[in-house]
């Protein structure tokens, strides 16, 4: 059987092309045909322009073709012997994907969506948005700390709506892109600030009295990180969410941790328990029934959030903009509706 995908076949390169897979899934497998699939442009835009890093710390690939592709929602077309929490018609949630028109993954990866209320389009995006729910976990924030978010692309976007539900007060966003500052305030948070300015962090302590108990730094570059550093109350937590994929920057972790006391929280999405959550950790799955809870009673609104809705067939484009335009969307998905 075809089925077609979008492939990086060469640094800062996408097509869409067709590839042979088998139909049938095997025991304890299930077939899910996309129909709407999430775009995360941090970690994509690093594997099409071949950053060394997105492989992880233990085997750095730049080698190519690559696909990408994480997030996913579609209708479960068949399933294997065993699998007992999906059939056939389910409207789904599949993580750990790629973008491909119909796709088989293991039933541990499928979750079904509990009714209509949930969009198919918003789904796409759920299990992007549990990155920065485990990093805010993480922190163990409190009822009524103050809560900054370092960098406002869609991880940022998300932790500025979570950290609000949480109860964090005041919610500051800090994004050097004027459009996202806006998104920010937008999505509740109380102030979006430069972070280029050159009073940015006296202002983040004057907003919070005395600087964040909490930050979430999304950045992935070491000035974000140095700069969320100046910002932070005594004994705060910095949840590092952000792929700071380049090593060669410094900290003066004297002065900036060690002496005011500063919790530094490595936060990647894979930093979690496989089973049995607990305070503060949670698996995948478990976080993504809490973000389908949050959605159901309104909590939480992701469809407000999509700025863009593309076909795959304009992936060329797609991607370029991902790579060299700052006004792409935050919050982005591929419709593969009429993808056969």
């Amino acid at each position: 059987m075809e089925r077609k995908c979008i492939v990086f076949t060469k640094p800062n390169t996408a097509e869409l092309i067709q590839e042979t897979f088998s139909p049938e899934p095997e025991a304890g497998e299930v077939l899910v045909r996309t129909v709407f699939g999430g775009i995360s442009p941090g970690t994509e835009r690093a594997n099409i322009t071949g950053n060394p890093n997105v492989a992880g710390r233990n085997a750095p690939d730049i080698s190519f073709p690559r696909r990408c592709g994480y997030s996913t929602a579609g209708i479960v077309e068949a399933v294997g012997n065993g699998v007992t929490t999906v059939e056939t018609g389910d409207r789904v949630v599949a993580f750990w994907t790629k973008h491909r028109n119909i796709q088989t993954v293991p039933e541990a990866q499928v979750i079904r969506l509990p009714d209509e209320r949930i969009s198919l389009e918003e789904a796409a995006l759920i299990f992007i948005s549990v990155f920065p729910l485990a990093a805010i976990r993480k922190t163990r924030l409190e009822l009524g700390e103050s809560a900054l978010v370092m960098g406002c692309g869609l991880l940022g976007q998300f932790a500025i709506r979570l950290l609000r539900i949480s109860g964090a007060v005041p919610v500051i966003a800090a994004d050097p892109v004027d459009s996202r500052r806006k998104e920010a305030l937008a999505g509740g948070a109380d102030y979006a600030l430069d972070p280029a300015a050159p009073d940015f962090a006296e202002t983040v302590k004057r907003i919070t009295g005395g600087g964040a108990n909490v930050c979430i730094e999304v950045t992935g570059v070491g000035a974000g990180l140095d700069g969320a550093l100046d910002c932070m109350a005594r004994f705060g937590r910095v949840s590092l969410l952000g792929c700071t994929r380049d090593k060669n920057f410094s900290i003066d972790y004297y002065r900036k941790v060690h002496c005011p006391g500063i919790t530094l929280i490595g936060a990647h999405t894979n930093a979690r328990p496989s089973a049995e959550s607990h305070g503060g950790w949670f698996t995948h799955r478990d976080d993504i029934v809490s973000v389908m809870k949050l959605l159901e009673g309104g909590r939480l609104d992701i469809k407000s959030m999509i700025g863009g809705v593309y076909k795959p067939y304009e992936c060329a484009e797609v991607y370029d903009r991902i790579i060299n335009d700052r006004s792409f969307p935050t919050a982005a998905i591929f419709d593969w509706r009429d993808v056969e």
